[in-house]
């Protein structure tokens, strides 16, 4: 695996700039710094900007600057709020980047039926305002405070997925702009339909390879009556790791149980002013009664003794539970906080639930024998784990043992029926794992993509390249 990938440039032609400037005016620019912003996420990835970059208001602007691109034969790269982590929006090929930052409306919300329509520029705490008061909220928490557009685009999860499922589980229809400008919307309110094909997960973790997402039908929750969240630490990575397998198999409807290192935790530490110990640490969150919740607590905490754990750290008022899950989600910056002036490379596997220990284990002996600083923090309920490295991208042995361990990391998943990335999606940095996990369903998957983008414009590079 390279850390760039081939480009192939062709300037873009006049009569599109000027098609694009007559419809969008000051919101299509070729100015070097807003192509270079729009350029990359948030990795080590190289920056590779487009010629220009639109900034639409509508579905139908989306539309517009789609057609026109397809007309001259442009390539254009959807762009949400940049924190993708694998590569999704660099511009390999140069073109036009269509950013949604400009769509932000909640179009509709229902509350009796728990769901709402917004388009895809709206950022998951942008959602929460909207739904203060409303007795609802809507669950996926990736930690960044992405659009809803790009986290359907990837597919995402995070914290909560172990009992809310992921956006395949929370999204209900989708409003879509095809290659040629075409608009089609999928799914729908129902909370069931077996008419035809299901174009709304075809198109979720697509990411903007077959279409371009402009509206987002999303399935709410009920905030629950109780919540509390606790820290426990353990001996070893081993036990922690135990505590959690047993926990999924004796049915406890956990919200949350988030796995970090010894190596993470003094990161936390350090960063947001905890004390805990440095050891392996799962911090949980219970959702439910108040009686479904003490209940919940009683016989995980009674797992994680037998286990070595230690006793509970309560976070039961709202202030603290943010500060807690606060210092949880800032740990990509507490790691970089560990080596001033590198980069983080982040990467993510997810296996079955009973593989999890021996994948996790053997990657932390990987890291340390590769002598590399690298945190791993664990979606624990669900299998899926991160490994941080934090290196110089221009130190080559550094890259070179980084990519030893991520390879060898990925291939022992994709070995126990795992995949090569749990929520991060594909871009271009996990493209040379694809053959290996689908073989030739990544045949299908071309087919799909050349059948809808005949022309290969839809960010080209990504997915099936």
């Amino acid at each position: 695996m390279s850390t760039t990938a081939p480009t192939k440039r062709t300037p873009l032609p006049a009569a599109l700039e000027n098609e694009l400037e007559e419809v969008f005016g000051d919101r299509f620019t070729t100015a070097e710094a807003m192509r270079r912003q729009h350029g990359e996420g948030e990795s080590f990835h190289a920056n590779e900007p487009p010629d220009a970059v639109v900034f639409p208001e509508s579905t139908a602007e989306v539309s517009a600057a789609v057609s026109a691109c397809h007309r001259h034969g442009a390539p254009m790269i959807g762009f949400g709020a940049g924190t993708s982590l694998e590569g999704h929006v660099a511009a390999l090929r140069g073109g036009v980047t269509i950013a949604t930052s400009g769509l932000t409306r909640l179009i509709e919300l229902n509350p009796e039926d728990m769901d709402c329509r917004v388009e895809a520029g709206m950022t998951r705490k942008a959602l929460e305002q909207h739904l203060k008061g409303t007795g609802l909220f809507f669950p996926i928490d990736p930690g960044a405070d992405a659009s809803l557009g790009g986290m359907a685009a990837t597919g995402a999860s995070g914290t909560t997925t172990v009992r809310y499922g992921t956006m395949r589980e929370n999204v209900l229809g989708l409003t879509i702009v095809l290659p040629d400008g075409t608009v089609i919307r999928t799914g729908g309110r129902a909370r069931k339909s077996s008419a035809g094909y299901d174009l709304t997960r075809l198109f979720l973790g697509s990411e903007g390879t077959i279409g371009i997402i402009t509206e987002v039908l999303l399935r709410l929750h009920g905030i629950p009556e109780a919540i509390a969240s606790a820290v426990c630490s353990f001996a070893t990575l081993a036990d922690a790791v135990d505590a959690v397998i047993y926990t999924i198999q004796s049915g406890v409807p956990v919200a949350r149980v988030e796995l970090l290192d010894d190596v993470q935790m003094d990161a936390v530490n350090r960063y947001s002013d905890f004390d805990y110990p440095v050891r392996p640490t799962l911090f949980f969150e219970f959702h439910g009664s108040a009686a479904g919740v003490e209940e919940q607590s009683t016989e995980v905490g009674l797992i994680a003794k037998e286990l070595g754990g230690t006793d509970f750290e309560w976070a039961t008022r709202a202030e603290e539970r943010s500060r807690l899950w606060a210092a949880r989600h800032e740990a990509y910056y507490a790691s970089l906080a560990l080596r001033p002036g590198a980069r983080g490379w982040a990467t993510d596997v997810c296996v079955p639930i009973s593989s999890l220990a021996d994948c996790l284990l053997k990657t932390r002996e990987d890291i340390d024998a590769e002598g590399l600083l690298a945190p791993i923090v664990a979606h624990a309920g669900d299998g899926n784990f991160h490994v941080l490295f934090i290196i110089d991208p221009e130190d080559e042995g550094e890259m070179a043992r980084a990519k030893r361990v991520n390879a060898r990391m990925i291939e022992q998943a994709i070995s126990v029926g795992g995949t090569c990335t749990g929520e991060h999606g594909v871009g271009y940095g996990k493209v040379p794992y694809m053959r290996a996990q689908h073989g030739d369903a990544v045949d299908a998957m071309r087919s799909i993509k050349e059948a809808l983008d005949p022309k290969g414009l839809m960010n080209p590079g990504k997915v099936v390249a």
